[in-house]
């Protein structure tokens, strides 16, 4: 489809900030409301975005985002949930990391941490904390995903339950309102799952977009995570689960 310079903007918004908001386009862009929605209306019969209520949210489904476009979007609100993670995560402490950006975001913030263990599937990370010379780094094997530089599938699977360390920190591509962990890939998450398993405190790391897609595979619930870091004030619905459940919720400031 043929985008308007506008559009084009609205477009941009969205693959930055997860979601649009009618009243605030409208606002930014000196128009009506009515403008916006047909715009927005435009958009997603061209797939582009999908409409919710008061705006538009990026489209889910089946496939994943780009992998680029996923290290973009929110990354401030990541930077700020890496920073609450790692401030928990002592010095000497042995730590899973798996594929995603915001768990690549943790890898930052352990620049600085001291005598840690990491062991990923993620090559990205493995690189990022190739600076911290106190760090010691193991790569699982597996299959490359030359889209992210992860490792993936049974070996991947099996090489991560030869361990048995204190923290596993993971990431997600999708949460339901009920606390399921959502993703796109089944070698992901089978990697996913054994290093769930085979730590002795388990973390999520995952911003407010997550609550806005959906993703065809399930990881396992909130209930069987110690601890979730977000950006997101989440819903009475679940801050009763969360309590029921014994998960501990960080949420990060602006």
């Amino acid at each position: 489809m043929s985008l308007s310079f506008r559009q084009s903007d609205i477009l941009e918004i969205a693959r930055v900030e997860g979601r649009v908001v009618v009243e605030e386009l409208a606002d930014r862009f000196s128009v009506t409301v009515q403008t916006i929605r047909r715009d927005l209306s435009e958009l997603a019969d061209g797939g582009k975005l999908e409409r919710v209520h008061g705006g538009a949210v990026l489209p889910s489904g089946v496939t994943n985002l780009d992998y680029e476009d996923r290290r973009a979007l929110n990354a401030e609100a990541k930077t700020r949930i890496a920073k609450r993670c790692a401030a928990d995560i002592p010095d000497g402490a042995s730590v899973f990391l798996n594929i995603g950006t915001t768990t690549e975001a943790v890898a930052r913030a352990l620049l600085s941490h001291k005598n840690l263990m990491v062991v990923t599937n993620n090559m990205n990370i493995a690189n990022i904390l190739a600076a911290n010379e106190s760090c010691e780094v193991v790569l699982t094997g597996g299959t490359l995903r030359a889209v992210d530089r992860g490792l993936v599938g049974p070996l991947a699977a099996a090489s991560v339950r030869q361990f048995k360390l204190d923290h596993a920190v993971i990431g997600c591509s999708a949460l339901d309102q009920d606390g399921e962990m959502l993703d796109f890939d089944l070698h992901e998450v089978e990697v996913s799952r054994a290093i769930l398993q085979s730590a002795r405190h388990t973390a999520l790391v995952a911003d407010q977009s997550k609550f806005q897609r959906n993703a065809p595979s399930r990881i396992t619930s909130l209930s069987e995570i110690d601890s979730f870091y977000t950006d997101f004030d989440i819903s009475e619905q679940l801050k009763i689960a969360f309590s029921a459940w014994k998960t501990e919720v960080f949420v990060t400031g602006s």
